[in-house]
């Protein structure tokens, strides 16, 4: 019998099937109990908890095929209990994963500089059984300053396989941004990513093996003078990606403060994008777009975001400046 929300462990029985002869017992039960991680059941078979007919099992035993395998384990809590009222703007929501639209400023992890007040504090508020799932069920994160929509992983089985969906490129995530430049046409960057050699805060293009495969599609949705509305479209999950290919082709994000050059106005900006450009104080990336299998029956989810009023007010000021440089001068205010 597999483990409910209201047990406290995980009580189950299975024959090993002739196919996993060979394997490793690990890598075997991650196929007979798909609803748990193999990290989590490599720690179980290290603390005793599962039987191979009867036999403690060990590590990296091999199996034969037709075992009796016995799982027996206490499921404790994965993150500490930290619940916090903080609103959540939920997009999709069932007994399985919670979609989630992250406004920008909310950091989602707590961290050394921010022990609380995140989203993953107002998840265990919002369903405290959260606590049972690696990371609170968080399969994906966004920066602090990026908004958009987030999946949440309510089960084992539903983060693992969301987990499963990241690592083989089959989940959809579409970005919105505002970039310095005028784009002619879109394109991808594929370039690696890891750590700033220099600046341990910072992300970069690294070659491997030290940075890891990461692939941007991007496209041009509108041009303004000096500025360009992009839909990035993620093949790989790095760190800051979106911001670290965008500079890399010379187009920071508007408002970057970690990989932007600064503010930049076009010459003789009107004083609307004046005012909008200086006050605009986080990078300009929004998550609008999220598709993905659903874990239980693998039916398509699509879920979306509407742009942030910040970033409307952005594009809206752009767009003005843009038809005003582009008037007549006798018809200009």
């Amino acid at each position: 019998m597999a483990f409910s929300k209201d047990q406290p462990g995980a009580s189950m029985h299975a024959v090993m099937p002739a196919a996993a002869a060979g394997r490793r017992l690990d890598q075997a039960l991650a196929g007979l109990f798909p609803e748990f991680s193999r990290s989590r059941l490599t720690a179980w078979i290290k603390a005793g908890d599962v039987r191979v007919d009867g036999a403690v099992a060990l590590p990296r035993q091999i199996v034969r095929g037709g075992e009796a395998v016995d799982l027996r384990a206490e499921l404790v809590p994965e993150v500490a209990l930290a619940p916090e009222d903080i609103a959540l703007d939920i997009r999709y929501e069932d007994a399985d994963v919670i979609v989630v639209n992250k406004p920008a400023g909310l950091t989602v992890h707590p961290g050394a500089g921010q022990p609380a007040g995140t989203l993953q504090n107002a998840l265990l508020h919002h369903d405290p059984e959260l606590a049972r799932i690696p990371r609170a069920g968080i399969v994906h994160r966004l920066d602090k300053d990026t908004s958009g929509v987030m999946v949440v992983a309510r089960s084992l089985r539903a983060h693992t396989a969301l987990v499963g969906q990241l690592q083989a490129r089959a989940m959809h995530r579409q970005y919105v941004a505002v970039v310095y430049g005028s784009m002619i046409a879109g394109g991808s960057v594929d370039a690696p990513i890891g750590r700033h050699p220099r600046d341990r805060l910072k992300q970069a293009i690294v070659a491997e093996p030290a940075g890891k495969p990461a692939v941007t599609h991007y496209r041009v949705r509108e041009r303004f003078r000096a500025h360009t509305l992009v839909e990035c479209r993620l093949e790989t999950g790095r760190t800051h990606q979106i911001r670290v290919h965008m500079a890399h082709v010379r187009h920071a994000l508007v408002g970057d403060p970690v990989y932007g050059a600064g503010l930049k106005l076009p010459k003789g900006a009107t004083p609307a994008l004046t005012e909008s450009m200086r006050g605009f104080r986080r990078q300009a990336l929004h998550a609008q777009t999220l598709e993905f299998a659903h874990p239980a029956d693998g039916r398509a989810i699509r879920v979306e975001a509407e742009l942030p009023d910040d970033m409307q007010a952005l594009i809206h000021a752009l767009r003005e400046d843009t038809r005003i440089s582009q008037a007549p001068r006798s018809s200009r205010a």
